[in-house]
Protein backbone atom coordinates (compact mmCIF):
# COMPACT_ATOMS: atom_id res chain seq x y z
CA UNK A 1 0.00 0.00 0.00
CA UNK A 2 1.23 3.68 -0.64
CA UNK A 3 2.32 5.80 1.88
CA UNK A 4 -0.62 8.54 0.76
CA UNK A 5 -3.17 5.31 0.70
CA UNK A 6 -2.35 4.54 4.10
CA UNK A 7 -2.06 7.97 5.52
CA UNK A 8 -5.67 8.52 4.07
CA UNK A 9 -7.24 5.43 5.65
CA UNK A 10 -5.56 6.43 8.63
CA UNK A 11 -7.91 10.02 8.53
CA UNK A 12 -10.99 8.14 7.75
CA UNK A 13 -10.34 5.96 10.61
CA UNK A 14 -9.64 8.52 12.98
CA UNK A 15 -12.42 10.42 11.63
CA UNK A 16 -14.83 7.78 12.32
CA UNK A 17 -13.51 6.86 15.56
CA UNK A 18 -14.07 10.49 16.98
CA UNK A 19 -17.03 10.83 15.51
CA UNK A 20 -18.30 7.51 17.40
CA UNK A 21 -16.95 8.57 20.80
CA UNK A 22 -18.95 12.09 20.08
CA UNK A 23 -22.22 10.29 19.24
CA UNK A 24 -22.01 7.66 22.12
CA UNK A 25 -20.46 9.90 24.79
CA UNK A 26 -18.68 7.55 26.44
CA UNK A 27 -17.72 4.11 24.83
CA UNK A 28 -15.63 1.16 25.47
CA UNK A 29 -12.41 0.35 23.25
CA UNK A 30 -13.98 -3.08 22.34
CA UNK A 31 -17.70 -1.65 22.03
CA UNK A 32 -15.59 1.34 19.41
CA UNK A 33 -13.83 -2.00 17.61
CA UNK A 34 -17.37 -3.63 16.83
CA UNK A 35 -19.58 -0.45 16.69
CA UNK A 36 -17.14 0.67 13.40
CA UNK A 37 -15.97 -2.57 12.40
CA UNK A 38 -12.45 -1.89 12.58
CA UNK A 39 -10.02 -4.18 14.58
CA UNK A 40 -8.51 -3.64 17.95
CA UNK A 41 -5.49 -3.25 17.33
CA UNK A 42 -6.43 0.10 15.07
CA UNK A 43 -8.53 1.16 17.60
CA UNK A 44 -5.70 1.14 20.30
CA UNK A 45 -3.27 2.70 18.32
CA UNK A 46 -5.16 5.40 16.95
CA UNK A 47 -7.11 5.95 20.85
CA UNK A 48 -3.43 5.69 22.18
CA UNK A 49 -2.47 9.09 19.85
CA UNK A 50 -6.27 11.01 20.38
CA UNK A 51 -5.08 10.58 24.00
CA UNK A 52 -1.60 12.17 23.83
CA UNK A 53 -3.13 14.82 21.66
CA UNK A 54 -5.51 15.58 24.76
CA UNK A 55 -8.38 14.93 23.01
CA UNK A 56 -10.09 12.11 24.29
CA UNK A 57 -10.11 10.91 28.11
CA UNK A 58 -10.55 8.19 29.75
CA UNK A 59 -12.71 6.98 32.97
CA UNK A 60 -13.53 4.37 34.78
CA UNK A 61 -16.88 3.33 34.66
CA UNK A 62 -18.34 2.40 38.09
CA UNK A 63 -20.59 -0.58 37.66
CA UNK A 64 -22.38 -3.24 40.10
CA UNK A 65 -21.18 -6.50 38.71
CA UNK A 66 -18.57 -8.51 39.40
CA UNK A 67 -14.95 -8.55 37.79
CA UNK A 68 -13.16 -5.46 36.38
CA UNK A 69 -14.52 -1.94 35.43
CA UNK A 70 -14.59 -0.84 31.86
CA UNK A 71 -12.29 1.92 31.01
CA UNK A 72 -14.71 3.90 28.99
CA UNK A 73 -13.08 6.91 26.27
CA UNK A 74 -14.98 10.39 25.86
CA UNK A 75 -14.13 13.47 24.10
CA UNK A 76 -12.09 16.13 26.01
CA UNK A 77 -14.41 18.79 26.53
CA UNK A 78 -11.94 21.70 27.60
CA UNK A 79 -9.13 20.61 25.43
CA UNK A 80 -10.80 23.75 23.31
CA UNK A 81 -13.07 25.95 22.38
CA UNK A 82 -15.24 27.48 19.83
CA UNK A 83 -16.75 30.90 19.22
CA UNK A 84 -19.59 31.14 17.51
CA UNK A 85 -21.06 35.35 16.27
CA UNK A 86 -24.42 35.94 14.79
CA UNK A 87 -24.01 39.34 13.50
CA UNK A 88 -27.67 40.69 12.78
CA UNK A 89 -28.56 44.17 12.64
CA UNK A 90 -28.51 45.88 15.77
CA UNK A 91 -26.97 43.29 17.79
CA UNK A 92 -24.23 40.76 18.03
CA UNK A 93 -24.49 37.45 19.50
CA UNK A 94 -21.23 35.86 20.82
CA UNK A 95 -21.33 31.93 22.09
CA UNK A 96 -18.59 30.09 23.15
CA UNK A 97 -18.75 26.33 23.60
CA UNK A 98 -16.51 23.34 24.65
CA UNK A 99 -15.49 20.34 22.42
CA UNK A 100 -19.02 19.43 22.86
CA UNK A 101 -20.76 22.43 22.01
CA UNK A 102 -21.71 23.32 25.50
CA UNK A 103 -22.14 26.44 25.72
CA UNK A 104 -19.92 28.42 28.19
CA UNK A 105 -20.34 32.05 27.85
CA UNK A 106 -23.00 34.03 25.73
CA UNK A 107 -22.69 37.42 25.47
CA UNK A 108 -25.08 39.96 23.40
CA UNK A 109 -23.94 43.69 22.30
CA UNK A 110 -26.04 45.96 21.17
CA UNK A 111 -24.75 48.35 18.49
CA UNK A 112 -26.29 51.55 16.47
CA UNK A 113 -23.13 50.84 13.77
CA UNK A 114 -23.91 49.88 10.43
CA UNK A 115 -20.53 50.67 8.72
CA UNK A 116 -18.41 48.09 7.96
CA UNK A 117 -15.03 49.40 9.21
CA UNK A 118 -17.04 50.16 12.82
CA UNK A 119 -18.56 46.73 12.75
CA UNK A 120 -15.19 45.16 11.83
CA UNK A 121 -13.29 46.84 14.58
CA UNK A 122 -16.11 45.92 17.25
CA UNK A 123 -15.35 41.98 16.06
CA UNK A 124 -11.67 42.51 17.08
CA UNK A 125 -11.83 44.13 19.82
CA UNK A 126 -14.46 40.90 21.29
CA UNK A 127 -12.40 37.99 19.56
CA UNK A 128 -9.25 39.61 21.24
CA UNK A 129 -10.84 39.76 24.47
CA UNK A 130 -11.82 35.93 24.13
CA UNK A 131 -8.62 35.19 22.43
CA UNK A 132 -7.14 36.45 25.69
CA UNK A 133 -9.33 34.49 27.96
CA UNK A 134 -8.71 30.98 26.68
CA UNK A 135 -5.15 31.16 25.84
CA UNK A 136 -4.07 28.74 28.57
CA UNK A 137 -6.22 25.99 27.25
CA UNK A 138 -4.50 23.43 24.92
CA UNK A 139 -6.07 24.16 21.60
CA UNK A 140 -7.37 27.50 22.47
CA UNK A 141 -9.77 28.95 20.57
CA UNK A 142 -9.81 26.18 17.63
CA UNK A 143 -12.45 28.74 15.45
CA UNK A 144 -14.47 31.57 14.91
CA UNK A 145 -17.46 31.35 12.87
CA UNK A 146 -19.69 34.19 11.78
CA UNK A 147 -23.19 34.29 10.83
CA UNK A 148 -24.34 36.43 8.30
CA UNK A 149 -27.86 37.71 7.63
CA UNK A 150 -27.36 37.85 3.89
CA UNK A 151 -25.27 36.29 0.29
CA UNK A 152 -22.07 34.74 1.33
CA UNK A 153 -20.54 33.11 -1.77
CA UNK A 154 -19.15 29.86 -1.89
CA UNK A 155 -15.58 31.58 -1.03
CA UNK A 156 -16.93 32.80 1.94
CA UNK A 157 -17.11 36.68 0.33
CA UNK A 158 -20.08 38.70 1.68
CA UNK A 159 -22.15 39.54 -1.25
CA UNK A 160 -24.79 41.61 0.37
CA UNK A 161 -26.40 42.21 3.37
CA UNK A 162 -30.15 44.09 2.95
CA UNK A 163 -30.11 46.05 6.02
CA UNK A 164 -26.91 46.91 6.57
CA UNK A 165 -25.98 47.93 2.70
CA UNK A 166 -22.46 45.98 2.42
CA UNK A 167 -21.69 44.64 -1.16
CA UNK A 168 -18.56 42.74 -1.58
CA UNK A 169 -17.21 42.63 1.83
CA UNK A 170 -14.18 40.76 2.49
CA UNK A 171 -14.71 40.02 6.61
CA UNK A 172 -12.61 37.00 6.82
CA UNK A 173 -9.71 38.62 4.90
CA UNK A 174 -9.76 41.33 7.11
CA UNK A 175 -10.01 39.25 10.17
CA UNK A 176 -7.22 37.17 9.21
CA UNK A 177 -4.86 39.75 9.17
CA UNK A 178 -5.61 40.41 12.50
CA UNK A 179 -5.67 36.60 14.19
CA UNK A 180 -3.85 33.47 13.41
CA UNK A 181 -7.14 31.43 13.94
CA UNK A 182 -9.28 29.65 11.76
CA UNK A 183 -11.95 31.57 10.66
CA UNK A 184 -15.22 30.91 8.84
CA UNK A 185 -17.84 33.16 7.17
CA UNK A 186 -21.24 31.55 6.36
CA UNK A 187 -25.05 32.12 6.05
CA UNK A 188 -27.06 32.90 9.34
CA UNK A 189 -29.66 30.12 8.33
CA UNK A 190 -27.26 27.57 6.99
CA UNK A 191 -25.88 27.77 10.51
CA UNK A 192 -29.60 27.58 12.31
CA UNK A 193 -30.16 24.35 9.90
CA UNK A 194 -26.61 22.98 11.29
CA UNK A 195 -27.82 23.61 14.91
CA UNK A 196 -31.15 21.99 14.50
CA UNK A 197 -29.60 19.07 12.78
CA UNK A 198 -26.52 18.86 15.40
CA UNK A 199 -28.58 19.46 18.58
CA UNK A 200 -31.97 17.86 18.00
CA UNK A 201 -32.89 16.23 14.82
CA UNK A 202 -29.34 13.50 14.57
CA UNK A 203 -31.94 11.08 12.25
CA UNK A 204 -32.60 13.67 10.00
CA UNK A 205 -30.19 14.13 6.65
CA UNK A 206 -32.55 16.42 5.00
CA UNK A 207 -33.93 19.01 6.66
CA UNK A 208 -34.97 22.52 6.37
CA UNK A 209 -34.75 25.31 8.90
CA UNK A 210 -37.05 28.33 8.02
CA UNK A 211 -36.59 31.68 9.99
CA UNK A 212 -39.55 33.67 9.91
CA UNK A 213 -38.26 36.69 11.99
CA UNK A 214 -37.14 40.01 10.53
CA UNK A 215 -37.87 38.34 6.25
CA UNK A 216 -37.74 34.70 5.64
CA UNK A 217 -34.45 33.13 6.09
CA UNK A 218 -34.14 29.15 4.58
CA UNK A 219 -31.25 26.85 5.92
CA UNK A 220 -31.06 23.40 3.77
CA UNK A 221 -28.99 20.21 4.63
CA UNK A 222 -29.58 17.70 2.23
CA UNK A 223 -27.64 14.30 2.85
CA UNK A 224 -26.12 16.08 6.03
CA UNK A 225 -24.28 18.90 3.80
CA UNK A 226 -25.67 22.22 3.44
CA UNK A 227 -27.12 22.46 -0.06
CA UNK A 228 -25.53 26.04 -1.66
CA UNK A 229 -26.40 26.42 -5.10
CA UNK A 230 -24.15 27.31 -7.81
CA UNK A 231 -22.92 30.78 -6.18
CA UNK A 232 -24.00 29.72 -2.64
CA UNK A 233 -26.84 31.95 -2.56
CA UNK A 234 -29.76 28.98 -2.60
CA UNK A 235 -32.04 29.45 0.11
CA UNK A 236 -34.09 32.81 -0.59
CA UNK A 237 -37.29 31.32 -0.34
CA UNK A 238 -38.76 34.58 1.19
CA UNK A 239 -38.20 36.11 -2.29
CA UNK A 240 -40.05 32.98 -3.95
CA UNK A 241 -43.52 34.90 -5.55
CA UNK A 242 -46.47 33.55 -3.96
CA UNK A 243 -48.84 36.32 -5.17
CA UNK A 244 -48.68 38.05 -7.89
CA UNK A 245 -48.46 41.89 -8.54
CA UNK A 246 -48.95 41.84 -5.17
CA UNK A 247 -47.15 43.63 -1.87
CA UNK A 248 -43.82 45.47 -3.16
CA UNK A 249 -40.79 43.56 -1.64
CA UNK A 250 -37.41 45.23 -1.14
CA UNK A 251 -35.58 42.57 -3.55
CA UNK A 252 -37.70 44.79 -6.48
CA UNK A 253 -40.29 42.12 -7.15
CA UNK A 254 -44.03 42.02 -5.75
CA UNK A 255 -45.92 39.48 -4.05
CA UNK A 256 -42.68 37.88 -2.18
CA UNK A 257 -43.37 35.33 0.66
CA UNK A 258 -41.81 37.59 3.46
CA UNK A 259 -43.97 40.29 2.34
CA UNK A 260 -46.95 37.86 3.66
CA UNK A 261 -45.31 35.03 6.31
CA UNK A 262 -42.17 36.76 7.97
CA UNK A 263 -43.15 38.36 11.55
CA UNK A 264 -42.04 41.55 10.62
CA UNK A 265 -44.66 42.12 8.12
CA UNK A 266 -47.10 40.68 10.25
CA UNK A 267 -46.44 42.99 12.75
CA UNK A 268 -46.58 46.25 10.44
CA UNK A 269 -49.73 45.15 9.22
CA UNK A 270 -51.49 44.55 12.61
CA UNK A 271 -49.78 48.15 13.72
CA UNK A 272 -51.64 49.46 10.59
CA UNK A 273 -54.87 48.19 11.60
CA UNK A 274 -54.89 48.32 14.82
CA UNK A 275 -53.73 52.29 14.93
CA UNK A 276 -50.81 51.42 16.92
CA UNK A 277 -47.40 51.82 16.82
CA UNK A 278 -44.36 50.01 18.30
CA UNK A 279 -46.34 46.76 18.71
CA UNK A 280 -44.80 44.08 21.29
CA UNK A 281 -45.18 40.18 21.28
CA UNK A 282 -46.67 40.36 24.43
CA UNK A 283 -49.16 43.05 23.61
CA UNK A 284 -50.10 40.56 20.60
CA UNK A 285 -50.76 37.79 22.75
CA UNK A 286 -52.70 39.04 24.56
CA UNK A 287 -55.10 40.00 22.31
CA UNK A 288 -55.12 36.50 20.73
CA UNK A 289 -55.57 35.38 23.90
CA UNK A 290 -58.95 37.79 24.47
CA UNK A 291 -59.78 36.61 20.79
CA UNK A 292 -59.80 40.15 19.62
CA UNK A 293 -61.02 39.67 16.11
CA UNK A 294 -58.98 41.51 13.88
CA UNK A 295 -55.85 40.17 15.58
CA UNK A 296 -57.29 36.31 14.91
CA UNK A 297 -58.04 37.57 11.24
CA UNK A 298 -54.41 38.36 10.70
CA UNK A 299 -52.98 35.05 12.91
CA UNK A 300 -55.14 33.51 10.31
CA UNK A 301 -53.84 35.07 7.25
CA UNK A 302 -50.42 34.81 8.52
CA UNK A 303 -50.74 30.79 8.62
CA UNK A 304 -52.50 30.78 5.69
CA UNK A 305 -49.80 32.27 3.59
CA UNK A 306 -46.82 30.59 5.59
CA UNK A 307 -48.82 27.16 4.81
CA UNK A 308 -48.45 27.98 1.19
CA UNK A 309 -44.72 29.13 1.32
CA UNK A 310 -44.10 25.35 3.36
CA UNK A 311 -46.33 23.73 1.00
CA UNK A 312 -43.73 24.68 -2.00
CA UNK A 313 -41.14 23.90 0.05
CA UNK A 314 -41.83 20.20 0.70
CA UNK A 315 -42.51 19.40 -2.90
CA UNK A 316 -39.47 20.95 -3.86
CA UNK A 317 -37.11 19.57 -1.55
CA UNK A 318 -38.68 16.24 0.08
CA UNK A 319 -37.35 16.86 3.68
CA UNK A 320 -36.98 14.69 6.54
CA UNK A 321 -37.77 17.70 8.93
CA UNK A 322 -39.20 21.35 8.59
CA UNK A 323 -38.49 23.35 11.42
CA UNK A 324 -39.76 26.84 11.68
CA UNK A 325 -38.27 29.09 13.67
CA UNK A 326 -40.73 32.20 15.02
CA UNK A 327 -41.74 34.00 18.59
CA UNK A 328 -45.34 34.14 16.91
CA UNK A 329 -45.44 30.52 16.64
CA UNK A 330 -43.57 29.61 19.76
CA UNK A 331 -46.43 31.37 21.93
CA UNK A 332 -48.96 29.77 19.63
CA UNK A 333 -47.45 25.86 18.98
CA UNK A 334 -51.39 25.04 18.39
CA UNK A 335 -50.84 26.02 15.21
CA UNK A 336 -48.72 23.42 13.83
CA UNK A 337 -51.77 21.24 13.64
CA UNK A 338 -53.31 23.90 11.66
CA UNK A 339 -50.83 24.20 9.00
CA UNK A 340 -50.42 20.43 8.93
CA UNK A 341 -54.24 20.21 8.82
CA UNK A 342 -53.61 22.82 5.57
CA UNK A 343 -51.00 20.52 3.82
CA UNK A 344 -53.59 18.95 2.08
CA UNK A 345 -51.60 17.89 -1.51
CA UNK A 346 -51.11 13.82 -2.21
CA UNK A 347 -47.78 14.67 -3.53
CA UNK A 348 -46.72 16.02 0.48
CA UNK A 349 -44.14 13.73 2.38
CA UNK A 350 -42.36 14.68 4.97
CA UNK A 351 -41.31 12.97 8.20
CA UNK A 352 -41.97 15.91 10.85
CA UNK A 353 -43.31 19.57 10.77
CA UNK A 354 -42.33 21.37 14.35
CA UNK A 355 -41.31 24.44 16.09
CA UNK A 356 -37.85 25.21 16.80
CA UNK A 357 -36.56 24.86 20.26
CA UNK A 358 -33.41 26.52 19.92
CA UNK A 359 -34.72 29.38 18.39
CA UNK A 360 -33.00 32.54 18.09
CA UNK A 361 -30.13 30.89 19.82
CA UNK A 362 -29.82 28.23 16.70
CA UNK A 363 -27.29 30.96 14.46
CA UNK A 364 -24.70 31.36 17.26
CA UNK A 365 -25.09 27.32 18.46
CA UNK A 366 -24.97 26.44 14.52
CA UNK A 367 -21.28 28.15 14.30
CA UNK A 368 -19.55 26.79 17.51
CA UNK A 369 -20.74 23.09 15.49
CA UNK A 370 -19.71 24.23 12.42
CA UNK A 371 -15.87 25.34 14.25
CA UNK A 372 -16.36 22.21 16.10
CA UNK A 373 -16.88 19.98 12.74
CA UNK A 374 -14.27 21.46 11.20
CA UNK A 375 -11.42 20.56 14.05
CA UNK A 376 -12.18 17.57 15.01
CA UNK A 377 -12.18 16.81 10.94
CA UNK A 378 -15.60 14.45 11.38
CA UNK A 379 -18.64 14.46 8.45
CA UNK A 380 -21.30 15.40 11.02
CA UNK A 381 -21.69 15.78 15.00
CA UNK A 382 -24.50 14.39 17.18
CA UNK A 383 -24.60 16.80 20.30
CA UNK A 384 -26.86 17.31 23.45
CA UNK A 385 -28.70 20.40 23.44
CA UNK A 386 -29.58 21.17 27.37
CA UNK A 387 -31.52 24.71 28.06
CA UNK A 388 -30.44 25.38 31.39
CA UNK A 389 -26.62 24.98 30.04
CA UNK A 390 -27.08 27.96 27.70
CA UNK A 391 -28.95 29.88 30.25
CA UNK A 392 -25.90 29.39 32.70
CA UNK A 393 -23.80 30.76 29.77
CA UNK A 394 -25.92 34.06 29.81
CA UNK A 395 -23.40 37.38 30.59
Amino acid sequence: MATGDSAFIKKINRSMILRKIIEERFISRADLSKITHLTRATISAQVADLIEEGLILETQQEHLSVGRKPIMLSINGEAGYALGIDLDYGEITFTMSNLLGVPVCTETIHTEATEYSEILQLLINQIKTYRESYKHIPYGIVGVTIGIHGLVNKDEVIAFVPRFKWKNIHLKTDLKKEFDLNIYIENNANLSSLAERVYVYHEAENLLSVSLYSGIGLGMMMNSEFFRGNDGFAGEAGHMILVPGGKKCNCGNEGCWERYASETSFFNDLAEEMEQKNLTHRQVQKWIDEGNEKVCTKMDDFIYYLTIGINNLINLYNPDVIVLDSHLLRNNPDVIKKITENLVSSVNHYRELSISKLGVKSCAMGACAFSIKHFLDVPMLNLTYEEESYKNALI
